[in-house]
């Protein structure tokens, strides 16, 4: 059976001499159109590919140790707020004992720290290379990171505040509530700090077989010297923190100034389960 020709096809004509060669998708055939030199057009088409697969690896990482990473981090950095002295839950040596293990792992350079979590996430995962054993060690690298930006954010809250919820009758988990809901402009801008540098961590998982842009760039720009992969990476990275710095300014920026638009609905959502009312 004659397999179907790229759809693009139905809208261009490829030169005979291109026509004669086979041609996998509409990706390359739009490479050949837009370059006249068939060599150039094969460079670009096989740029485009990796980039997409290492940009793929790379969103899969970065989505996946970001979730964790919240997930793990805002409850340890309310922990490490609250157990303070004087705070809400005080107990001091409980604090220092925890803020002890937090900068441990934080001290650990990236690099170091992936490596010696390897026989952990072959373990627990099953493999030590590729984007989930990474996301493993970015996971654990950026918890305790994310913990303290969390337990700044949450420092800033007005202890008058605090003092006024217990005095009404509150309970103490829904004065953390309230604590949440206060500082969310302040936790969504730490968020967006911490998925920046998960980023970053990514590309450094590629020297140690995490696969993702950093991978790519080591292995084809470095070791292959191909600078056109390199810089393309180097492109696509700058992008991704470009984006991710963006979406989290705005979203701080409007839970500052309440002018939620379409995302009113959610945003009322997350402040009713924090037994926050919005005016």
């Amino acid at each position: 059976m004659q397999e179907a020709q790229p759809w693009i096809l139905n809208f261009f004509q490829l030169p005979q001499a291109l026509s004669d060669d086979e041609v996998s998708s509409s990706l390359q055939v739009l490479c050949y159109l837009l370059f006249s030199d068939e060599d150039t057009a094969a460079r670009v088409f096989d740029v485009i590919d990796l980039l997409m697969e290492g940009t793929f690896e790379t969103l899969y990482m970065v989505f996946l140790s970001s979730f964790f990473t919240i997930s793990f981090g805002l409850p340890l950095g309310v922990i490490l707020t609250i157990t303070k002295k004087n705070s809400l839950l005080s107990a001091p040596t409980f604090n220092k004992i925890l803020g002890m293990i937090v900068n441990t792992i934080r001290s650990f350079p990236f690099i170091v720290l992936i490596v010696a979590l390897l026989p952990i996430s072959k373990m627990l995962i099953g493999t030590s290379i590729g984007p989930d054993a990474a996301s493993f060690a970015l996971s654990i690298a950026a918890i305790p990171f994310v913990a303290r930006l969390f337990e700044g954010a949450l420092e800033k809250v007005n202890h008058g505040i605090i003092e006024a919820t217990l005095s009404m009758g509150a309970s103490k988990l829904e004065v953390i509530f309230m604590m949440i809901a206060e500082s969310l402009p302040s936790l969504i801008n730490a968020a967006t700090i911490a998925i920046i540098a998960i980023i970053g961590f990514s590309a450094m998982a590629g020297s140690v077989g995490g696969g993702g842009l950093g991978d790519l760039a080591i292995k084809y720009g470095f070791y292959d010297s191909r600078l056109d992969v390199l810089y393309s990476c180097v492109i696509v990275l700058i992008i991704l923190v470009q984006c991710v710095q963006s979406i989290g300014d705005y979203l701080s920026r409007i839970l500052r100034t309440h002018q939620y638009g379409i995302l009113t609905p959610i945003v009322h959502f997350v402040y009713r389960i924090c037994g926050r009312t919005q005016k």
